[in-house]
């Protein structure tokens, strides 16, 4: 193990210690903010350095059987248990590589995800319907609640586009990843001919921002139009100025909400989402400055970068980032898209590992 790995594994066993000592102090539970804030750093840090002490008692046995290579009959034996000791701590220093890697801050997020009918017609329409079916239904896997913030619907179906705020714990962690291009290959319904289309659609995902001061919207730079609603929704949400449109005027971001009958909860909604979409570009700014001295194998979540083809006829799925082909196009529409999520994720820590090594 690297030197400048065992001395933060030190240091977050100090820490360990120091964060029990205070949380079993008299008087621990009189600040309840500081109290919880203790708390979740000891259960941050408790893994880490349970983890460190395994690969300390593993290299003191390895030490202990090396001293018994001198006795002829212990020979054997202890040759096993150094092999054995060897994969134990190859495998516990990966294990700490991993739990060391910096976190994203907003990987326990809620998020906001935004599905657009690209090219295609009626076909990309159909094929965001489809993309927003796989995901609610991933949601459902993993015990999530999805809201539909906004809602544009297809002329035959699908949608031009939906907003949907997904609610869970880890949501931004395992779908950070999605924000791209999706193309489409298939017999549209519509075809007479039994011609393949392609169409695309573009996904964004989007954490939640924090409700107070984490984005500052300021009042001047906002024009809040109030209009009447259309589409379905029943005779009060089209015969009264209940929807919401926000243009915040530094980066002309357009949001609009009317899926509530109430202006003031399509307010929230619409300010919710357009707090989102700030946070999101200024994230992906700084991933711009990031990638231009290195290049994430995961890729940098713009919005034009293709990122995956669904081809019915073939029923796979490609990955274009990990070059990862999966035939099971069926399963993965219906959210079985778990396989898929994890080696992204996979190659995202292999990245930060790689990143890690050269800094060391």
């Amino acid at each position: 193990m690297k030197p400048s790995i065992a001395f933060k594994l030190e240091q977050l066993s100090r820490r360990l210690d120091e964060l029990g000592a205070l949380l079993s102090s008299e008087g621990a539970t009189r600040d309840m903010d500081q109290y919880r804030r203790l708390s979740r750093e000891h259960s941050e840090i408790e893994p880490i350095a349970d983890l460190y002490r395994q690969y300390c008692s593993t290299q003191t046995d390895a030490a202990d059987a090396e001293a018994m290579l001198g006795d002829a009959e212990m020979k054997a034996y202890a040759e096993t248990e150094i092999r054995a000791a060897k994969g134990r701590l190859a495998q516990l220093e990966e294990d700490l590589q991993k739990r060391l890697l910096p976190k994203d801050a907003d990987d326990e997020r809620n998020i906001f995800l935004e599905i657009r009918a690209g090219t295609g017609g009626d076909e990309s329409a159909l094929f965001a319907g489809d993309l927003f079916r796989m995901y609610t239904r991933f949601a459902e896997r993993n015990r999530w609640q999805v809201e539909i913030v906004s809602e544009s619907q297809g002329e035959v179906g699908g949608y031009k586009e939906v907003i949907a705020r997904i609610i869970g714990q880890g949501v931004y962690s395992k779908l950070k990843f999605e924000s791209g291009g999706h193309r489409v290959q298939r017999v549209p319904d519509t075809e007479t001919q039994g011609r393949i289309h392609t169409s695309a659609c573009t996904v964004a995902v989007m954490p939640e921002a924090d409700e107070v001061g984490e984005v500052v919207l300021n009042p001047a730079d906002l024009k809040i139009d109030t209009y009447r609603a259309s589409g379905a929704g029943g005779q009060h949400i089209n015969k009264t100025d209940s929807a919401i449109r926000i243009t915040h005027l530094p980066t002309g971001i357009v949001v609009e909400c009317q899926d509530d009958r109430s202006q003031h909860r399509n307010r929230a909604r619409a300010m919710a989402v357009l707090a989102a979409r700030i946070k999101d570009a200024q994230h992906r700014a700084q991933q711009a400055k990031e990638a231009a001295t290195r290049k994430s194998l995961i890729g940098s979540g713009d919005r034009s970068e293709r990122i995956r083809t669904y081809n019915f006829p073939q029923g796979r799925v490609t990955d274009h980032r990990i070059n990862l082909t999966l035939y099971k196009i069926a399963s993965m529409m219906d959210g079985d898209i778990g396989e898929l999520i994890g080696a992204l994720m996979s190659e995202h820590q292999a990245e930060q590992l790689a990143q890690l090594a050269e800094a060391a």
